[in-house]
C-alpha cells in the first residue's frame, strides 16, 4: 500500500515464523519504518501441537531468529482464549448446522485485524502488516480498494474481503507486488531462518485428521447423528455427525452404492445427508449470499462481475443482484459445482474486489 503523507512511522508485523511474514518485516524496514514483530500464539505450545504450526515452539523460535537477524523487537502474544471463542466456537456452530465455514476468514477479522490491532495500538503503532499476497490502495472516495496479489497462485484477496472499512487504512500488505519465488529469493539473500521453511498447512487450526472432527473435540461439541438418503429420499445408511460432511464430498461418506457417490445436500433441521451418484446433481446455477461487505458504494442495480465461491475455485462470470446493503443473489453464466453454504463468495471486477459475503443457499440450474 502507498504511504500516506504525515503517517506515524511505527508498524506491527504479524510474524508467524514463515517466509512471507519474515520478508514483509524486512520490506517495512527498508521503508525506514519502526517495526515491531508480534507472533500470535493461538494455542498452547505443547504436546500435540505441530512444530510447523503458528503455535508450535519451533515457529516461535524461527520468528525470534528472524527478528534478531533484522534487528527488530519481537513479542509473543497469547490469544488462545480469543481464538477459541471468536474463531473455533463459531466455526463449530456452523458445522453443526450443516454449513462449511472457512475459519481463516474469522481469524483474519477477529484476531489479526482485531486483537492484534488493539495490541499494536498499545505499542504506539498506527498500522499492522501481514504477509498476505494482496494489494491495498487508497480509493477516490476516501475508502480503500483491495486487489488480487501479483502472484495469482498465491493471491489471498479472497480471505481479506471482510476487512471493515474502519481498519482498511491501518493495514499493510508488503508482498502484494511480489511472487513467491521472489519472496524466497529475498529471504535467502537476507539470510533469514525462515527462507526455506515449508508452506503452512493451517496447522494452527488442526494438528491431524479431519478438521471438523478435531474442532468438535477442541470445543467439546455435541455431534448430530442422522440418516443418509438417496436422491429419492430413501434411507441408505446412518452417520455419526452432520459436521463430517460438505457438499460435493466423495470420500468418507460411509455407504457403498456400486458407483462413485457424492454429498448433494445437508438438511440442518433433521441432520439428514442426501447422497447422489450423478455429478450433475452437484451443479448450481446461482447462490444466495448474506453478510455482504462492499468495497465501495452499494450498486443501485444489477452488475456483471466474476465470482469465486471457494479459495481454490476458478472464478466464473455472474450477474450480481443486490438485495439491500448486505444481501445479494448471484446467477452464474455457467453452472458451478459444489456450492457449499458457509463458504465465502467473493466478487471481482477484473483483479479488484467488489464485495464478498457468506453463501446461505445454492440455487438450481435454470
Amino acid at each position: 500500500m502507498r504511504g500516506m503523507p504525515g503517517e506515524p512511522r511505527r508498524v506491527v508485523v504479524a510474524l508467524s515464523g514463515g517466509v512471507d511474514s519474515s520478508v514483509a518485516a524486512a520490506l517495512l524496514l527498508r521503508q525506514g519504518l519502526d517495526v515491531i514483530a508480534v507472533t500470535l500464539q493461538l494455542r498452547p505450545c505443547g504436546e500435540g501441537v505441530e512444530a510447523g504450526s503458528c503455535c508450535g515452539s519451533r515457529a516461535i523460535e524461527t520468528a525470534r531468529a528472524v527478528a534478531d537477524r533484522l534487528g527488530i523487537a519481537h513479542e509473543v502474544l497469547p490469544v488462545g482464549t480469543e481464538f477459541r471463542d471468536r474463531v473455533l466456537r463459531p466455526a463449530w456452530d456452523l458445522y453443526r448446522q450443516g454449513r462449511t465455514p472457512n475459519p481463516c476468514l474469522a481469524c483474519n477479522r477477529e484476531i489479526k485485524f482485531g486483537v492484534l490491532w488493539q495490541y499494536a495500538a498499545m505499542l504506539g503503532a498506527s498500522q499492522v502488516a501481514t504477509g498476505h499476497y494482496a494489494v491495498l490502495e487508497p480509493a477516490e472516495d476516501g475508502d480503500f480498494a483491495l486487489f488480487r496479489g501479483r502472484d495469482r497462485s498465491k493471491d489471498q484477496s479472497y480471505f481479506l474481503y471482510d476487512l471493515p472499512r474502519e481498519v482498511r487504512g491501518r493495514m499493510r500488505f508488503p508482498l502484494g507486488s511480489m511472487t513467491k519465488a521472489e519472496v524466497r529469493a529475498l529471504a535467502r539473500d537476507l539470510g533469514l531462518a525462515s527462507a526455506d521453511r515449508p508452506e503452512s498447512q493451517d496447522a494452527c487450526l488442526v494438528a491431524e485428521g479431519s478438521f471438523a472432527e478435531a474442532l468438535r473435540r477442541a470445543v467439546d461439541g455435541e455431534a448430530r447423528p442422522g440418516i443418509l438418503v438417496d436422491r429419492e429420499g430413501r434411507e441408505i445408511g446412518r452417520h455419526q455427525g452432520l459436521h463430517r460432511f460438505t457438499v460435493g464430498q466423495r470420500q468418507g461418506i460411509g455407504v457403498v452404492l456400486g458407483r462413485r457417490a457424492f454429498v448433494r445436500f445437508l438438511d440442518p433441521e433433521t441432520a439428514t445427508v442426501e447422497v447422489t451418484t450423478e455429478e450433475g446433481d452437484l451443479l448450481a446455477g446461482g447462490a444466495e449470499v448474506e453478510a455482504v461487505r462492499w468495497w465501495g458504494p452499494v450498486p443501485a442495480g444489477d452488475l456483471r462481475c466474476q465470482v469465486q465461491v471457494r479459495y481454490r475455485s476458478r472464478e466464473v462470470p455472474a450477474l450480481v443482484t443486490p438485495l439491500g446493503a448486505d444481501r445479494i443473489v448471484l446467477r452464474f453464466d455457467v453452472p458451478v459445482r459444489a456450492v457449499a453454504p458457509g463458504q465465502a463468495a467473493v466478487i471481482y471486477d477484473g483483479v479488484r474486489v467488489v464485495a464478498g459475503g457468506l453463501i446461505v443457499a445454492a440455487m438450481p440450474v435454470a
